[in-house]
């Protein structure tokens, strides 16, 4: 068994609309971006990074917003809602919020013993906040939301499967414990982990396979400490049968990649070297950042990209 994990890393998502999704993370949900990038494949494309102040591992939602991106459809083999930490007692708070800002989609339930506010992202991304009455990480207050109500970080994420018994499998090697199953719902955590160190299964055996697009997440990170961590993870997953990517460095951490029995496109990424490897952290996500082989394109990219706000005409 894998005991290197210690619960998520990042989650990135796809959108159609670069200013929007800036917009929605930063002001409706009071995150920080916290890196303004390009995507490595697609250097004409934005990488976009929200979450605390530092983008600690576990609170970060990443973004690649292709322009006029067609909307994912909605199905199995994917993470169907990724799910944010909030203190006890404020999604009145939250609900109030969300709804004079015309957020779609909000509605309250409750799950696990947890109360739980639901809303959808501008391409009908699907979120939810969960009260937690313990969770003692910092969060980002300059985003216009108090101590009392910001968000802290990723609670979990919601897999939607046509059958959970492969995935379940795999993050039980992963080192993940089933505790608890309801209502066709299987809840999975790592013991020890860090605060963002729960998993749902949701079984949905009727419904059709999701497809790609705005709103639609397109992989989930989960943390290891370091590169020899990793490596280990990497040779217990291969050793198991699975194909994985070679070690791929992304600038503020490095990445390994594998496709699911579920469908879902799981990442194994390093806590290092983090987001203040090239920018100071009072600066974070302010100038935009290049990997070394697209430093060539800057001009060009500093002419293309949108710009995330919107320029004041003297």
């Amino acid at each position: 068994m894998i005991t290197q994990i210690k619960g998520l890393h990042h989650v990135t998502s796809m959108a159609a609309d670069a200013r929007t999704n800036n917009d929605f993370f930063t002001k409706a949900l009071g995150l920080r971006r916290v890196k303004k990038t390009v995507n490595f494949d697609a250097p004409d494309v934005y990488h976009l990074y929200y979450g605390d102040e530092v983008g600690t591992p576990g609170s970060v939602m990443t973004y690649f917003p292709f322009p006029h991106m067609a909307r994912g459809r909605p199905g199995t083999g994917e993470v169907g809602t990724t799910l944010f930490s909030v203190p006890e007692g404020s999604l009145g708070y939250w609900q109030e919020r969300l709804a004079g800002l015309k957020i779609d989609g909000l509605k309250a339930d409750e799950a696990f013993g947890e109360k739980r506010l639901h809303f959808a992202g501008p391409d009908g991304d699907g979120f939810a906040l969960v009260e937690v009455k313990d969770d003692d990480r910092a969060p980002w207050t300059h985003g216009g939301i108090d101590a009392d109500h910001a968000i802290r970080g990723f609670h979990s994420v919601s897999m939607r499967l046509r059958d959970e018994g492969a995935t379940k499998e795999l993050l039980t090697f992963m080192g993940y414990q089933a505790v608890e199953s309801k209502d066709g719902v299987t809840r999975l955590i790592v013991p020890g982990g860090n605060a963002a160190h729960t998993i749902d299964l949701e079984t949905l055996p009727s419904i059709n396979r999701a497809a790609l697009g705005a709103g639609s997440v397109h992989h989930v990170a989960f943390a290891v400490e370091n590169r020899e961590r990793q490596l280990e993870v990497r040779k217990a997953l291969m050793d198991t049968g699975y194909q994985v990517t070679p070690v791929i460095d992304r600038d503020y951490f490095w990445a390994i990649y594998f496709r699911t029995p579920g469908g879902v496109l799981f990442e194994i990424a390093t806590n290092e070297p983090g987001f203040d490897r090239d920018e100071d952290t009072a600066h974070l996500g302010e100038a935009l950042k290049l990997p070394t082989q697209h430093e060539h394109l800057r001009a060009v990219l500093d002419k293309h990209l949108q710009p995330l706000e919107e320029t004041v005409q003297a």
